[in-house]
């Protein structure tokens, strides 16, 4: 019996089959390489869902974690804490004004944004309490979350949906405008759908979505789980200029930000960052989390800005992925067997003519760690401090799969 065979025994007899895993026990990280349990190693083009942003084990945060865990791992959110402050200010040299609240995942972070935008709609004698968001979303798993995310099989087997949410078509701009009525707190987005396959707004849309909010004063929210620290090639997608639109920023920003999966580098961070107007109702009471902005996860994750920034990785993911773009429109070999290469920086999706069979197992025999969402669209998200040559070799070896399928 193979090691990996014992560990997955093992965990048949402990874990619940909630995750439709690959019959692959993980052991070791280096960089942008992972290794199972019977030494196999593989390229990871997709990060643990984009968390990995800077790979595996990478010394510096290593070395962060392991500094902060000598001097201090927790003491709740009744005190301060050094960490939590420095990475605040991270936060706010990269993006808009604003102020921080931590948590552990994208999930939360959402729930809190949404709980805010609740709290101003109803502030000073208000009614607003709705939400609307877009179909093909996705924005977590908690039963208000999937009320939100905009995608019938994450709804499915759990009741009656949460009150309060509406999902409408991003394409019918009629449709939005009718979802806007006088109880409606705020709209939530992505600014590149992620599980949804990838999918960007046109041009001037997401401004059209900020001067509805505008005219209608409702909280405008923009869910950059995937999205965040670096990963398109800007600091955030909403960083992505206006085309052809006149605007007192060169890019449209929102009243809310929430942050996951990257911002903690593979650890639970989560962040709901709004601007100080909004953050000031969160008075104490109103929202928290008894292990939210941890000491040894804020110092990680602002060690994730630091080395971004050292080594210009915001440039470096955007050039990448215009590479990419270019390499998978071009590649002859495949051209038949894709519809569409989309994305922007080093978050990538190749949708397929047809939806491929057995595609992760297909993947991790190539020694490739990819994935494949809404049925045919290959992600892609490697760490964005990949090698050019090593990212060119990924590449070549993706459309070597492909062109299997």
């Amino acid at each position: 019996m193979s090691q990996s065979q014992a560990w997955l025994e093992r965990a048949d007899e402990s874990l619940m089959q909630n995750y439709g895993r690959s019959r692959v026990v993980m052991t070791r990280g280096e960089g942008c390489f992972v290794f199972d349990a019977d030494g196999k190693k593989y390229l990871d083009l997709f990060a643990g869902f984009g968390g990995a942003i800077l790979g595996h084990c990478h010394p510096d945060l290593v070395n962060a974690a392991a500094k902060q865990a000598q001097q201090l791992w927790h003491v709740g959110n009744a005190l301060h804490t050094i960490p939590q402050i420095e990475f605040a200010e991270k936060l706010q040299q990269h993006a808009f004004d604003g102020r921080a609240f931590f948590c552990h995942s994208g999930l939360e972070a959402n729930e809190a944004a949404v709980k805010l935008a609740r709290l101003n709609g109803l502030s000073n004698g208000g009614k607003r309490w709705k939400t609307v968001s877009l179909v093909k979303s996705f924005h977590g798993r908690s039963l208000a979350m999937i009320a939100a995310t905009g995608n019938p099989a994450v709804k499915d087997g759990f009741g009656p949906p949460v009150p309060g949410f509406v999902n409408v078509d991003p394409h019918d701009w009629a449709a939005i405008e009718n979802a806007i009525d006088d109880d409606t707190a705020c709209v939530i987005l992505e600014p590149i759908q992620g599980e949804g396959g990838i999918n960007l707004h046109p041009p001037g849309w997401v401004q059209r979505v900020r001067e509805l909010c505008d005219a209608h004063d409702i909280t405008l929210i923009f869910d950059e789980v995937w999205t965040g620290c670096g990963r398109t090639g800007k600091w955030f997608a909403h960083q992505y200029e206006i085309d052809n639109r006149k605007s007192a920023s060169n890019c449209v920003e929102p009243d809310i930000m929430t942050l996951g999966k990257a911002v903690g580098g593979g650890l639970p961070v989560g962040v709901m960052y709004a601007r100080p107007e909004l953050a000031a109702l969160l008075t104490p009471g109103k929202h928290g989390c008894t292990l939210g902005g941890n000491p040894i996860c804020m110092a990680v994750a602002k060690t994730i800005f630091e080395v971004i920034e050292r080594g210009d990785l915001v440039a470096h993911a955007a050039k990448l992925g215009a590479h990419a773009i270019e390499r998978f429109k071009c590649a002859k070999s495949i051209e038949h067997k894709i519809i569409d290469v989309r994305g922007r920086g080093l978050f990538l999706g190749i949708e397929l003519a047809h939806e491929p069979a057995d595609y992760a197992n297909r993947s991790l025999q190539a020694g490739l760690v990819t994935n494949v969402t809404s049925k045919k669209v290959l992600r892609l998200a490697p760490p964005i401090d990949i090698s050019a040559s090593l990212w060119d070799e990924g590449i070549d070896r993706v459309i070597g799969l492909i062109e299997t399928l």
